[in-house]
């Protein structure tokens, strides 16, 4: 039949998540080549892509038409009772015109924030409310009428079918007929037709799709078989029982429902009626209410020109017209409300001890933003450019990213929340997608093939960001030989690249938050996440949309050096003052020079240490550069960059112009900033358009920049632009800056957001020069989850002097403390302990003073009902070792004391009155008697601190062994966990060579498939964990000795996984006593004495060195007459025997050599 009309309204893209497989630009590509002219979306409960939809449907030529398929609730959307509203129901919804697509985000907005109960839900008050505009089909099997139709019988499917005509009003409900092969349709398909021949209830007829293509079912399969982790040969699974549901043609349509062609028709009916469109890049700012008496400018200029008095002490004419000019640019581009609400929140943050970044991203650029106190960083003293943040040349959105303390970021949201209104802020969407990586492991697991063999595929795909299935092949020849070569592997592959990409999941966007004029859902359709509204739209979209986004960011480091100020003020009184500290104090630089970085802002990573070792930083400028430079690309600069810093005298300029632009940097191009002066200050750029020649090199586009080019060398007298030629420099050496520019400026770094960045990474800095205890402290409390991170902090307070005291009833708080310059452990960090219950002992001792005993403890504690773990691991982590017991005798008498507590108390409850009390005598006393019995050894010790906090603290087993570590091994596990701060890789390369000492902290033996053991090993160091894969081949000869607390060293590969980390295939193992036995017949014992003369000494030290014989040599330093004698007596090398010397001696006597 010629001239066939069909548009698919029933159509599921890539944003019914791990459900439709129709990535959007395929399917509409698709529709075309069919022929159609237009097209529906109808996601799942969401309308996630309806505006990617739209805009690829307008730049392809086809109609889009904008819809939902809903959740329809059994009985309302408030009601959650399972096994009844965990039912439900499908329903299409169309926009017929924007008042349809206006209501169509209300509903599917309640659905969520109203509605959700699994899904989100709909219900028929819902609809009636919201129904003018909208045009609804009866969907699938799944719909209103069709479930009905199977559960309930031909006439109640009718009521239902004629209900919901009467709620979208006659010729806007349609019965849906659908082209599928399932046996249960048809019948639907034949008492549909009769429904509508009895009610009048048209027809449409759809597809219900969910690929693009008929070849796709076999991917869709996969999909779902991620959705419901199952797979592909579980024959229980939830599947598509046909492989129909695809975009057909019209041809394939017309051949199905020949006999009902008016419903084939009726689609394209519909789609003639649905007509919404979008306006985008149009600002809806909400306003911010001022004082009475003041227009919004007028306020905003009062408090620019208090601002300034307060940030300058000279106030020069300089000074003022920048101001000036850059609230003309806000006022003129209709910012104003947007610098006030912004000013606002951070006002209301410090106001509250909410830390607050110095800035983020080109507002640095802004002395408005700093003399309002949004950034502190000195755009003029930097020189920052305010046209990089706000361009009049360019009409955008500005973009303030603000950091905050990340503990209390959520009180700053709460804040807007309450100011602004609930219904007119909300979070912001992100989606999570399928990497190639991990699209292959996921494919792997639905086909059900060997891990093993889905590992070593997955791993062949290199690290690198924005990395696809098909670059992997291209770059990678041994994928490409199993791609080419191992049928299983292709499909596995090509099953991989047809998923790659697709949206996984939707989560909250880390930062984003967004501010509306009116209730959002006015504009927006709305999700729910944690009983917050979140936008359904990225945040581009939102942009594009335009409404107004922020990006509230927690920052780690802040809360970080809000902590250790709060202690240094309470330790010594002092308050220290972030906004007026010098940037110019060498001692800070030195750390940094000197690679003591840890725990300092954006320069701890092992690279960058090493690239501040390098350079030596003198100055606040070197630390911005570095931040700019140790990224991929500009690190190719660095070397350069030290030379000119090293040897300025040889840096050469091509002009003499380019020396004021390049100087602090040594002749580098670095910074974007640069770039838009040197087009300024050679060729007479406008800052506006100098803006949009750094945009367009930055962003490589090629034919922007070869016009540019030519302005740059000859002008554009139109733009008033008089170029370098005209401006006395020579046509060749002008080309040869601009090409140096293209090649520097696709990596220059932006400086504005750089300097605030080396501005909190000298803060960090500067506390742990002065304030070292409580600025590790405060890192430590900031990451006290991460075990590894904790374990590497401590060892690195150890070795600047720091040392780290047990958690303390008396002394410790729930976070990290200093006590005399040494850190006091976290006693919420003990487990089984808790923040609740030392929030209580906390405000106990506050109250009532220090405890003086176990049994005070435990009186005093018992009406928070403190538990018996709870006491057992304060006692094993050293939390009462300054009271008068050991641990020892603690764990030998608690529970026997806690249960006399308990007793008084139910006495006490009771009123109960005996004879002892009558006579004056406390029979509820309790007596604290501690048994006679000698402490526990060191390993004893340690391994209770292991238990209940997880690191060792006061001591570690490894120390005694450091000589050992120092000398034979190559990495430990801070470094295996090291990522790249931009890329977050691990640094480490998957493959490498590695020998590592650590403790044997479990040890699982494994069967493999012939029979053979092998074992899965976690060994400890200094810092952390690591795992050890040890195959049978090595099992025997190696590990089948070694236990758990054996010290071992370990050579091997290292094996680096997206989803597991880092671990390390065995090649040798060995017990490092065996390294400490042979290292020991090559050394000797030095022992230290006054004199010669004191026999009574003298005998003590011959008693114990006869008690150990052996080989090693023993000299005798006598401090008198300084001489060193060599002992009759050799010995073996024993760490008792050292124990026992110390004892007698002193451990500074006593050395081994």
């Amino acid at each position: 039949m010629e001239n066939l009309k069909f548009t698919h309204l029933h159509v599921h893209t890539e944003y019914s998540l791990l459900d439709g497989a129709s990535r959007i630009k395929d399917i509409i590509k698709r529709a075309k080549e069919l022929d159609m002219d237009s097209l529906a979306i109808t996601d799942h409960g969401s309308m996630y892509g309806v505006i990617e939809f739209y805009k690829e449907a307008k730049k392809q030529g086809i109609k889009p038409i904008i819809g939902c398929e809903v959740y329809v609730a059994p009985r309302t959307r408030f009601d959650r009772e399972p096994k009844i509203d965990d039912e439900r129901y499908h329903l299409v919804l169309l926009a017929e015109n924007d008042e349809g697509y206006k209501n169509l985000v209300k509903i599917v907005s309640k659905s969520y924030v109203e509605g959700f109960y699994y899904k989100p839900r709909v219900d028929k008050d819902l609809l009636r409310e919201y129904c003018k505009g909208i045009i609804a089909t009866s969907a699938c099997m799944g719909g209103v009428v069709a479930r009905r139709l199977r559960s309930h019988g031909y006439e109640d499917a009718k009521g239902v079918a004629l209900e919901y005509q009467d709620i979208f009003g006659e010729g806007n409900f349609f019965l849906e007929l659908q082209h599928n092969t399932l046996p249960e349709q048809q019948p639907i398909n034949e008492q549909l037709i009769k429904m509508s021949k009895e009610t009048g209830i048209p027809l449409v007829i759809t597809n219900d799709v969910h690929y693009t293509y008929a070849e796709d079912y076999k991917s869709h399969d996969i999909l779902l078989c991620i959705q419901t982790a199952k797979t592909v040969d579980d024959e229980n699974r939830m599947r598509m029982e046909t492989n129909d549901w695809y975009l057909k043609s019209k041809e394939e349509i017309y051949e199905k429902f020949k006999d009902v062609y008016e419903a084939m028709e009726n689609t394209y009916k519909i789609a003639e009626r649905c007509n919404v469109g979008f306006k985008f890049n149009e600002i809806k700012m909400p306003k911010f209410d001022v004082p009475e008496g003041y227009a919004p400018y007028e306020y905003l200029k009062m408090l620019c020109d208090k601002g300034l008095r307060e940030r300058y002490k000279d106030t020069t004419d300089e000074l003022k017209a920048r101001m000036e000019y850059e609230l003309g640019v806000i006022n003129q581009m209709e910012f104003v409300d947007y610098f006030l609400i912004v000013w606002d929140f951070i006002r209301y943050s410090k106001e509250n001890d909410i830390a607050v970044g110095p800035g983020r991203g080109s507002g640095a650029g802004s002395i408005v933003a700093y003399v309002l106190k949004i950034t502190n960083v000195d755009p003029i003293k930097y020189g920052l450019i305010f046209e990089r943040f706000l361009n009049p040349e360019r009409i955008s959105m500005p973009d303030f990213d603000i950091d905050f303390c990340y503990e209390r970021r959520g009180e700053v949201i709460e804040y807007v929340l309450k100011k602004y209104g609930k219904d007119r802020v909300a979070q912001i969407i992100t989606f999570g997608t399928m990497s190639a990586r991990s699209v292959i492991r996921d494919v792997g697991r639905a086909l059900n093939m060997a891990y093993g063999e889905v590992d070593m595929i997955a791993k062949m795909i290199p690290f690198e960001i924005k990395i696809t299935i098909d670059k992997a092949l291209e770059v990678n020849s041994q994928l490409k030989d199993f791609y080419d070569n191992d049928e299983k592997i292709k499909y596995l592959i090509d099953m991989s690249r047809k998923l790659e990409g697709l949206p996984r999941h939707a989560s909250t966007h880390a930062a984003g938050v967004v501010i509306s004029d009116k209730p959002i859902d006015e504009y927006i359709p709305l999700a729910i996440n944690e009983d917050m509204p979140m936008t359904q739209f990225a945040m581009g979209t939102v942009e594009e949309l335009g409404l107004l986004k922020m990006d509230f960011l927690g920052l780690r480091t802040l809360t970080v050096i809000q902590n250790a100020i709060s202690q240094v003020k309470y330790n010594y009184g002092k308050v220290i003052d972030l906004d007026t500290l010098p940037l110019d104090d060498s001692k800070v630089f030195k750390i940094i020079a000197d690679g003591n970085t840890q725990g300092v802002f954006q320069l701890e990573s092992k690279g960058m240490t090493s690239f501040m070792k390098d350079l030596k930083p003198d100055c606040i400028e070197d630390i911005i550069a570095g931040v700019s430079l140790y990224r991929p690309g500009p690190m190719d600069f660095i070397p350069k960059y030290i030379r000119g810093k090293k040897t300025p005298k040889e840096i050469e300029y091509q002009i003499d112009e380019l020396e004021p632009i390049l100087k602090s940097t040594y002749g580098c191009i670095v910074y974007q900033e640069q770039v838009m002066h040197i087009v300024r200050q050679l060729a007479g750029y406008s800052l506006g358009r100098s803006d949009l020649v750094r945009r367009a090199m930055g962003k490589k586009k090629m034919d922007v920049m070869l016009k540019e080019k030519q302005v740059f060398l000859f002008g554009d007298n139109e733009s008033g632009i008089e170029g370098c030629v005209a401006r006395g420099i020579p046509e060749h050496l002008a080309e040869e800056i601009f090409n140096e520019m293209i090649d520097f400026a696709k990596y220059a770094f932006n400086k504005s957001h750089a300097a605030c960045y080396a501005v909190i990474a000298y803060q960090t800095a500067y506390l742990k020069v002065y304030y070292p205890a409580e600025f590790m402290a405060a890192t430590m409390t900031s990451i006290m989850d991460s075990l590894d991170k904790v374990g590497g902090y401590i060892y690195d307070s150890k070795k600047i002097g720091i040392n780290i005291l047990p958690p303390d009833i008396n002394e410790g708080y729930s976070k990290f403390s200093v006590s005399n310059g040494n850190i006091r452990y976290a006693l919420s960090a003990i487990k089984g302990v808790g923040t609740a219950v030392i929030d209580d002992v906390v405000k106990e001792r506050k109250d009532n003073g220090n405890f003086k005993s176990m049994t005070d403890f435990l009186e005093r504690m018992v009406k928070y009902n403190i538990n018996k773990r709870c006491v057992e691991n304060l006692i094993k982590a050293g939390a009462f070792d300054s009271l008068e017991g050991m641990r020892s005798q603690y764990l030998s008498v608690y529970e026997k004391i806690l249960e006399s507590v308990h007793q008084k108390q139910r006495n006490n409850i009771t009123g109960q009155i005996n004879m002892f009390a009558l006579t004056g005598v406390n029979e509820n006393e309790i007596k604290e008697e501690l048994p006679n019995m000698s402490e526990f050894n060191k390993k004893i010790f340690l391994n209770m601190e292991k238990e209940v906090l997880g690191i060792y603290v006061s001591g570690h087993p490894l120390e005694a062994y450091m000589e050992i570590i120092n000398k034979y091994t190559t990495t430990s596990t801070y470094e295996l966990n090291q990522k790249d701060e931009q890329t977050e890789q691990y640094i480490k390369q998957d493959g490498e060579m590695v020998t590592i000492v650590g403790i044997v902290s479990k040890k699982t033996i494994k069967t493999t498939k012939n029979y053979k053991q092998m074992a899965f090993v976690e060994i400890e160091d200094l810092y952390g964990i690591v795992e050890l894969i040890v195959f049978p081949n090595l099992y025997d000869e190696y590990m089948r000795d070694i236990q758990v607390e054996d010290v071992i060293i370990v050579q091997g590969r290292l094996t680096i996984k997206e989803d597991e980390g880092v671990k390390i295939i065995c090649n040798k193992i060995k017990p490092v006593e065996d390294l400490v036995q042979d290292e020991r017949i090559r050394r000797k014992i030095v022992i230290s004495v006054q004199d010669m003369n004191d026999r009574e000494v003298f005998d003590k030290i011959k008693g114990i060195l006869d008690m150990y014989q052996g080989d090693v040599e023993v000299k005798i330093h006598t401090k008198n007459d300084d001489k060193t004698r060599t002992a009759k007596a050799k010995v073996s090398l024993e760490d008792e025997m050292i124990e026992k010397l110390e004892g007698l001696l002193g451990e500074e006597n006593v050395k081994v050599v």
